[in-house]
């Protein structure tokens, strides 16, 4: 391994390389593309909404390019004059540079694991015969696309371990193409799987077929652009064209429904869980193999609640569910008796996110306001003891069997790149397997946890992350991170861009809003639908925290997220322009009368609600960023960032928006938009493409707030 090196001193920021242009805007004279307005235009419940960049949705016809190709170039000449750029991306590189080791999992005596050496633009798969073994590559998406765009989206192995089926994503996009390599000679069969999405890959236990998922395939040309309904769960027999797969399940008239199928680890059972788009209820059914004729029994068989299958042993299945627990608890339901469920593990104070059957136990992952903890129970509950954790961290995977008492697990916090540990459950012996190996030392950086009071005197939790010599001064430059929604939780995490940030003497400020997943299903359902505000309330409010603690102001805060946050960013600039210095919404979901139009929109209906319904209509429309922006109005310097392959949020969403606010906008802080090429929603992005697009990222952030 490297040796760890320092983080270079560095007392403040460099000197704005604007020295003209002060607080409380940093302004430049820009010209804008010419952007052509059209008259498309729609009537919602009473309300004709102009919507003048339709036209700019599709972002293959030639007058789309050309305007973005224009703003790019816009966006690179600004960049290009800020010194700072070519030192932020060297350093990035350099950050960026240490091993990457993800936690190892065994099938049949053989050992998988993701590596990445540093600047590989894609992490590999290697093959070894015990954890921490070099072992050898099995495969190597790097050498699969001359630029790095293809990624390993999906990887399933046998209960043996000699076959393993992978799916790859090109440029970014959600659309799956699976293949088989024999795991031995690391060839290929002629298997090809084409047109999956949200799916995995789950064997037969003789390792004839997978079962996967897939929509329609879509229209020639729409690739990016079409909606995915209608998903259905089919098995694969090895050696038969795709055309012959068998169809497993599917609801034909429930086209919003998502299934997904798993073969238990002991081969016998396959369990069919559906969602409905991105709702937090589930349906899940049992499917007996040595019984077929019986067919499914629906252990979970309604909308009702959360609910997912972490382990069976024989016909006892054991859920982990909210139904009757704010928080969530384990319970058990023999098939026989698929109404019985029978508490587990009961309820605690603090939030189960995740149950791994691992050596016969319950390896139960909790979050204590936001930070991991681990404890192990008996398959009757009995709590059997924790395994301790350093500090503020968060559990990234756990890897374990039910047959082996060897569990592995890697963390990650804000000051630490991740580490890869393994745990004998029956000696209660736990081992460091990888150590962090990324170049900074965090004995030099501090987080801490603080709470801002909302609007409705909620208190919202905060973590802020520094280094130990960057104290509060009412001017420290400060970058603010959220998220607040679908349940999901936002915990410790490492990310070179923030490391980056934070080393040149900037405070890390990353919000845990209503909406997510870190406080049970109350703390969830206070940011959705007509309570959606409550996020944006919350993000303000850790805003204001920021300045009355004395940390910052609001010309220095600079507000960053992407997807849902980037709704977060949108909703905010246009709420709350003098809360902020800059902002930077990313791949951000910003025209919410349009956003169930396309690809995977329509399932978000959960979170954000449904335009087409008249009340839920009415308060849409009222946090909607696109639709928000007030003619004449001063913004501050905002850089709005998508992917021209996004088929997740299309990047009609953020060329809308940059238009919109470029034409209304009343002041002379610049408002840029950069379009990655070739890149989708985030994940797969090769190395080489995030250094770069994070390099422009704090450069920006630096000429706004870093002054």
């Amino acid at each position: 391994m490297p040796q760890r090196a320092s983080l270079p001193s560095r007392p403040s920021f460099p000197l704005h390389p604007y020295d003209a242009l002060m607080d409380p805007s940093p302004s430049v004279h820009i010209e804008y593309p010419a952007t052509r307005q059209g008259t498309d235009a729609d009537w919602y419940h009473g309300e004709l909404v102009a919507d003048p960049y339709r036209w700019l949705e599709n972002t293959d016809d030639p007058e789309t390019r050309a305007w973005i190709k224009a703003q790019n170039e816009l966006t690179d000449s600004f960049l290009s004059a800020i010194p700072a750029r070519e030192e932020l991306r060297a350093r990035l590189t350099e950050l960026w540079d240490y091993p990457k080791m993800g936690a190892p999992f065994e099938r049949g005596g053989t050992w998988f694991q993701l590596r990445n050496t540093g600047l590989q633009d894609q992490p590999v798969v290697h093959v070894m015969d015990r954890p921490g073994e070099a072992g050898r590559v099995l495969l190597d998406p790097n050498q699969l696309s001359p630029d790095g765009t293809v990624a390993v989206t999906g990887l399933g192995v046998t209960e043996d371990g000699k076959l393993a089926a992978y799916a790859t994503s090109q440029a970014g996009s959600d659309w799956m193409t699976w293949r088989v390599r024999d795991v031995a000679s690391g060839e290929d069969l002629a298997d090809v799987v084409e047109w999956s999405k949200f799916s995995g890959a789950s064997w037969l236990p003789d390792r004839s077929g997978f079962y996967y998922s897939a929509p329609d395939p879509p229209e020639p040309g729409k690739e990016y652009l079409s909606e995915s309904r209608h998903l259905r769960v089919r098995l694969h027999r090895l050696g038969t064209p795709q055309e012959a797969d068998e169809l497993f399940y599917e609801a034909p008239d429930e086209p919003e429904w998502l299934p997904s199928a798993e073969v238990t680890p002991d081969g016998r059972f396959v369990v069919l869980t559906i969602s409905r788009g991105t709702f937090p209820e589930h349906q899940v059914h049992v499917l007996d193999r040595e019984d077929p004729g019986s067919g499914l029994v629906g252990v979970a068989p309604g909308f009702d609640c959360q609910a997912e299958v972490v382990a069976n042993v024989g016909r006892t299945f054991y859920l982990l569910t909210d139904e009757g627990a704010e928080r969530r608890r384990v319970v058990s339901v023999v098939l026989d008796r698929p109404r019985d469920w029978r508490e587990v593990v009961p309820e605690s104070s603090h939030t189960l996110v995740g149950v791994h059957h691992c050596g016969g136990r319950l390896v139960c992952h909790y979050l204590q306001h936001a930070r991991s903890a681990l404890e192990v129970c008996d398959l009757e509950g009995r709590r059997l003891g924790a395994i301790d954790l350093p500090g503020i961290v968060s559990v990234v995977a756990i890897a374990g069997r039910p047959r082996s008492d060897l569990l592995h697990f890697s963390l990650t916090s804000f000051t630490e790149s991740g580490s890869v540990w393994s745990h004998d459950l029956a000696s209660g012996e736990t081992a460091l397997l990888h150590p962090s190996t990324a170049r900074v030392d965090p004995t030099r950086l501090v987080t801490e946890q603080v709470r801002a009071r909302s609007a409705d005197g909620t208190e919202v939790p905060m973590f802020l992350t520094h280094r130990t010599d960057v104290v509060p001064n009412g001017d420290v430059p400060t970058l603010l991170w959220g998220y607040g929604g679908y349940n999901i939780p936002v915990t410790p995490s490492f990310s070179v861009t923030w490391a980056a940030w934070v080393e040149r003497g900037g405070l890390l400020a990353v919000a845990n809003l209503r909406g997510g997943g870190e406080y049970g299903r109350a703390w969830y359902e206070a940011g959705r639908l007509e309570h959606k505000q409550n996020v944006f309330d919350d993000f303000c409010a850790c805003a204001r925290h920021l300045e009355a603690s004395g940390w910052s102001r609001a010309g220095r805060i600079a507000m960053n997220g992407g997807s849902n946050g980037g709704l977060l960013v949108g909703a905010c600039l246009t709420q709350h322009p003098e809360l902020f210095g800059a902002a930077v919404p990313e791949v951000g979901v910003l025209d919410l009368l349009r956003f169930h139009r396309f690809t995977i929109g329509w399932a978000w209906t959960s979170d954000f609600g449904n335009p087409d319904d008249p009340d839920q209509y009415r308060f849409i429309r009222s946090w909607s960023p696109l639709h928000n922006v007030v003619p004449g109005r001063s913004y501050p310097p905002t850089l709005i960032m998508t992917g021209d392959h996004d088929d997740r949020v299309v990047p009609g969403h953020s060329l809308k928006f940059a238009a919109a606010l470029q034409a209304a906008h009343g002041g002379e802080a610049p408002v840029l938009l950069r379009v990655e090429t070739s890149a989708g929603h985030g994940a797969g992005k090769p190395t080489s493409k995030s250094i770069a697009e994070r390099a422009d990222f704090l450069a920006f952030l630096e000429w706004a707030v870093g002054g």
